[in-house]
C-alpha cells in the first residue's frame, strides 16, 4: 500500500480543532509523550499552526509530509511548536519525481528539505518506498544525499503487499547489502530494526509486515481526520468514534481502544 487513508473511505466533516485539543488534553493526562501529524497532506490544514500550538507543552510533535508546501511554512511551524518532519521523496530525478506522482514538484520538495534543516525541524527523515523496477537504482544516490547533512536520515520503506503489485520489492536483499557496507550498526529499541551507518549517512529499512516484534510492543495510537480512534495500522474494523466526546468519556475511549489492539496477522 502506498498511500492511504487509515481506512477512512470520503469523511463528511474533517475532525475539527476543538475535537483535536481536547484529544490533546486526554493523551497528555495519559502518559503519551508524542504525536505525530499525518495525512494524506497534513500542510493543507489551513489551521495546522493552530494544531501545533495547542499541542501542550512537553510533548514532541512531528509531521509526516510529502514538502512541496514545506519552504514557506517551516518556520512558522517551528516556531509554533513542531520538532521535526518526515518528507516522503521516493526520486531524486525530476522525471521520475513526476512519473511517480504524477506531479512536477520535485524543486519544491527540495527547497522545502533545506527550509526545514534551517529552521531546525531536525532530523529530517527522508521517507524513500523502494518500488521494484522505478527507483531501486537511486538508492546509491538517496544515500549520498542523506550523507551530506548529519541532520538527514534516510528511510527505506517496503512497499506493502496486501494485493499483489508489480512494484513491490522484497529489501532483505537490500538490507543485507547494507549490513555488509555499514561501518556500524544502531539497533533502535522500539521498533527493534537496525540503523546502518554508510558513508556518513544513517539509513533504516523500514518492513511493517516482516517486523512481528515491532508489532508486539506496538504503543501507538491513531486518530483518523473523521474522529476515530484506530489502535492498529492494518485494521479498520474496530475503529472508535469520538468526535465531540470530551474529559471521562474520552478519557474511557482511550483505553477501550487500546484495549482492542491486537498484532496484526496476514
Amino acid at each position: 500500500m502506498y498511500c492511504h487513508r487509515e481506512g477512512e473511505i470520503s469523511p463528511e466533516e474533517e475532525i475539527s480543532l476543538p475535537d483535536l485539543e481536547n484529544i490533546f488534553l486526554v493523551a497528555n493526562e495519559l502518559g503519551i509523550t508524542s504525536v505525530k501529524l499525518t495525512g494524506g497532506e497534513p500542510l493543507l490544514r489551513k489551521d495546522l499552526t493552530q494544531i501545533i500550538s495547542s499541542i501542550p507543552k512537553g510533548m514532541e510533535v512531528s509531521l509526516t509530509t510529502n514538502a512541496t508546501l514545506l519552504r514557506d511554512m517551516a518556520q512558522e511551524l517551528k516556531d509554533a511548536g513542531l520538532s521535526r518532519v518526515n518528507v516522503s521523496i521516493d526520486s531524486l530525478s525530476r522525471d521520475l519525481y513526476r512519473k511517480i506522482t504524477g506531479k512536477d514538484f520535485l524543486t519544491s520538495v527540495m527547497d522545502g528539505i533545506e527550509a526545514a534543516l534551517k529552521s531546525g525541524l531536525t532530523p529530517v527523515k527522508l521517507n524513500m518506498v523502494v518500488l521494484k523496477g522505478l527507483n531501486e537504482s537511486e538508492i546509491e544516490n538517496f544515500i549520498e544525499y542523506a550523507g551530506r547533512d548529519r541532520n538527514l536520515i534516510l528511510q527505506l520503506i517496503e512497499l506493502l503487499d496486501v494485493v499483489p503489485c508489480p512494484y513491490h520489492c522484497d529489501l532483505a536483499l537490500i538490507e543485507e547489502e547494507l549490513m555488509f557496507r555499514a561501518d556500524r550498526i544502531i539497533t533502535r529499541r522500539m521498533h527493534n530494526r537496525n540503523k546502518y551507518c554508510i558513508k556518513g549517512a544513517e539509513i533504516e529499512i523500514v518492513r511493517p509486515l516482516h517486523n512481528t516484534t515491532f508489532c508486539a510492543r506496538c504503543n501507538r495510537l491513531r486518530v483518523t481526520s473523521d474522529a476515530k480512534l484506530k489502535p492498529c495500522l492494518l485494521r479498520s474494523d474496530n475503529h472508535i468514534d469520538i468526535r465531540g466526546k470530551r474529559g471521562e468519556e474520552l478519557k474511557n475511549l482511550f483505553l477501550e481502544a487500546v484495549s482492542k489492539r491486537e498484532p496484526y496477522s496476514r
